[in-house]
């Protein structure tokens, strides 16, 4: 499994492609797509949305990780991060690329055991989870945590579905607190 993790931003949008499974991960390529704070937003989106096309394109991904919405104290900045997070979203569905989404703590603790840690800690558990030479710059590694979580979390969730399924009681009792969602990608 080929799995592209994504930090959105509209100035900065990290990507970070892991293979592997579970404990036997690869890392494959990273990047960070920098668009210019002083273009008016729909430019940069539009450049986000060819930058991503391109890695999609070439790497052929299997899953998309991105990182689920989550309340701000800033609205704008927020809504910023939401159009970014809706391009994000459109490039993979057209791209036919499998879509899981996870809570940032839930990433934070499936990378450093704990839901609050910082992003420097993040960055230097990824360096040594995939063992890279050097920590990836701040948007890369937090890409690179979202890919590395949906490959721990994908076979846990998928087991937890299949037995929820199994027994719509347990369905009930679990919910979905805090797990990551994950929906197929539409041709």
């Amino acid at each position: 499994m080929l799995v592209l993790g994504i930090d959105p931003g509209t100035r900065y949008l990290g990507w970070g492609l892991v293979s592997g499974a579970a404990n036997r991960m690869r890392h494959v390529a990273h990047g960070v797509i920098r668009a210019n704070e002083q273009l008016p937003l729909p430019e940069r989106l539009v450049l986000i949305e060819r930058q991503l096309v391109e890695v999609i394109e070439r790497h052929q991904p299997t899953v998309g990780s991105v990182e689920s919405l989550f309340f701000h104290k800033d609205p704008q900045a927020a809504a910023k991060l939401g159009h970014a997070r809706g391009v994000v979203l459109v490039c993979l569905q057209r791209g036919g690329v499998q879509i899981a989404e996870y809570a940032p703590a839930l990433v934070k603790a499936s990378i450093t055991g704990h839901g609050r840690a910082q992003k420097q800690q993040v960055a230097l558990m990824i360096k040594a989870l995939l063992c890279l030479d050097e920590v990836p710059p701040a948007d890369a590694a937090d890409a690179l945590a979202l890919a590395v979580t949906h490959l721990r979390r994908a076979p846990i969730d998928q087991r937890l579905a299949a037995r929820m399924s199994e027994n719509p009681a347990l369905a009930r009792l679990v919910g979905r607190g805090g797990r990551g969602r994950q929906r197929a990608a539409r041709g």
